[in-house]
């Protein structure tokens, strides 16, 4: 009876310590598989960033022949704003494959003109509120269909937030805007107003950039001249579809501009664009807006890159 309990006993050690077996190598090849879709995912991740390279290369490039073809003009409808469907690239990427598998290796991307929307850095310089911009943003926020009293909130947030030449910012000033989601530090600013006004305003690394009347939608251009009607303005826009402006005289020469000034910079060329990339690579994805800036004397540089 005491060799069969001990028998007993020595069996289920055995089945015990076959199954603390089977854990720690199961666990091992888990751990393992862990880490090879961890290098799998880096790789993929790495790759993705590789073509976005890529395609900013090619926009840069875009953005140059547009400027020698066009040194004076940036119209709605030029090269530049041809975008790019959906492109499959499975070819072109290099990448370990089992036989017969397949994966999405797919770009698509578009450029926008920065400069057809309204800066908010125009609001203030050198920690000073410019009260024509300000009246500008109040047109705009009243054609986009907001509180104009909201205008005076953003500028004295952007006028705190500036630093003064050779100076470093204090620990006390609030951070300067960057996105349109920055707004929400202004008083009355919610998510909804601001998803209503995102497509008309952005943060350029200037204070002093012009509106381009030739990409600009008619909220903004509406905005842009004091007394213009957005009736008017979306006429105008209208018919820039098929007669751009070549020169500013072409714009003030309108019947909707007569008896009228401007007092905002405004031109009809662009120098800043914004270009909208999504990468797809097996299950890996890679969604950017970066903004690109072109001179006369020097190649279009990539000023910033954000994901989203």
């Amino acid at each position: 009876m005491k060799l069969k309990r001990q028998r007993g006993v020595a069996i289920i050690t055995a089945l015990l310590l076959t199954t603390l077996a089977i854990t720690i190598v199961t666990s091992l090849f888990w751990q393992q598989q862990v880490q090879v879709r961890s290098m799998e995912n880096q790789r993929l991740q790495l790759q993705t960033r590789w073509i976005l390279r890529g395609a900013l290369d090619l926009s840069r490039l875009i953005l140059n022949q547009d400027l020698m073809d066009s040194p004076n003009i940036t119209q709605q409808n030029g090269v530049w704003a041809t975008p790019l469907e959906e492109t499959r690239l499975d070819d072109y990427v290099e990448r370990e494959r089992l036989q017969g598998e397949n994966f999405d290796a797919t770009l698509s991307g578009r450029m926008t003109d920065a400069q057809s929307r309204y800066n908010l850095g125009n609001l203030a310089a050198n920690k000073v509120v410019s009260k024509e911009q300000v009246e500008v943003f109040q047109r705009l926020l009243s054609n986009v269909r907001l509180d104009p009293g909201l205008a005076q909130g953003v500028a004295d947030l952007v006028a705190q937030s500036q630093t003064l030449a050779g100076a470093q910012q204090s620990s006390t000033e609030p951070m300067e805007l960057v996105r349109a989601e920055d707004l929400l530090a202004v008083s009355g600013f919610t998510p909804t107003a601001i998803d209503q006004l995102r497509d008309y305003v952005i943060v350029l690394p200037s204070s002093s950039v012009a509106i381009n009347v030739n990409t600009a939608p008619a909220e903004v251009v509406a905005a842009l001249v004091p007394g213009l009607s957005l009736s008017d303005a979306a006429a105008m826009v209208n018919t820039r579809k098929t007669v751009y402006y070549r020169q500013k005289a072409d714009f003030t020469g309108t019947a909707q501009m007569s008896g009228k000034t401007i007092l905002t910079p405004w031109d009809v060329r662009s120098d800043y664009f914004l270009a909208y990339s999504r990468v797809k690579l097996d299950r890996a994805t890679l969604e950017t807006q970066s903004l690109l800036v072109r001179t006369r004397n020097s190649p279009t540089r990539v000023e910033w890159i954000r994901e989203y």
